[in-house]
């Protein structure tokens, strides 16, 4: 069984009441909502909110709303794997078991489509992964991104002596967008992560599906997108 776990606390600082705020007329969270009622994979929707007016809006959707999140790790500093993990607990006591995988689905991610979710699911399974990550490829090429120690600086990714053209740039190179993170439930309670590196699934998507909205301009972009898709 696969519980979609939507975190959605209701302070922020980038944007205020950051879950609810408009985008293109609708509040943030409803795009991750509908992503995850419109998949084939996933079995059951999970609201981690300590927020009232967030839960009264997700009612509606069909989801439970029955949880709230502890204040203690609704906070900005505390760890969402504190929060992932209480409300696991909260749902095996109440459903007399424990999911088989737990996705998580930000709802800073709104551009994650349905669709995004069911590939990424069925790629899971089928390579028997313990954990996958959404990534999309790098917008700054490491080759052309550098480090700086004091008054030195170095290439991140040294580039290959005789390249000069980005055609010609080796070795692909991704960035975790956090659009996804999906991961078997025994791995991730064991592990407290669903990063295992050198192990862990990457699953691209398309950049424009990765966009994170943490601010102002992120909202303008993600606006931009969604008229573009709708041309």
């Amino acid at each position: 069984m696969l519980l979609a776990f939507v975190p959605a606390r209701g302070g922020s600082k980038g944007i205020p009441r950051k879950n609810l705020a408009p985008l293109a007329g609708k509040p943030l969270i409803q795009y991750t909502l509908e992503a995850a009622l419109a998949s084939r994979t996933i079995d059951d929707v999970f609201l981690s909110t300590d927020d009232e007016e967030i839960a009264a809006f997700c009612a509606p959707f069909g989801v439970d709303i029955r949880y709230r999140r502890p204040p203690e790790l609704a906070t900005d500093e505390a760890p969402l794997m504190a929060a992932i993990e209480h409300g696991l607990h909260w749902y095996a006591s109440e459903r007399g078991r424990m999911p088989d995988d737990v996705l998580v689905l930000q709802p800073t991610s709104p551009l994650r489509t349905a669709q995004d979710i069911d590939s990424a699911v069925l790629r899971f399974r089928s390579q028997g992964a313990k954990s996958l990550l959404g990534v999309h490829a790098m917008v700054e090429h490491p080759y052309e991104c550098v480090i700086a120690e004091a008054d030195r600086w170095n290439y991140l990714v040294q580039p290959p002596q005789g390249i000069t053209r980005r055609q010609d740039y080796v070795g692909k190179y991704y960035f975790i967008n956090g659009a996804l993170y999906l991961a078997r439930t025994s791995v991730l309670l064991e592990r407290r992560s669903f990063v295992i590196p050198g192990t862990t699934l990457l699953h691209e998507m398309p950049r424009e599906h990765g966009i994170d909205v943490d601010t102002a301009i992120d909202v303008a972009c993600a606006e931009a997108l969604l008229r573009y898709a709708a041309r």
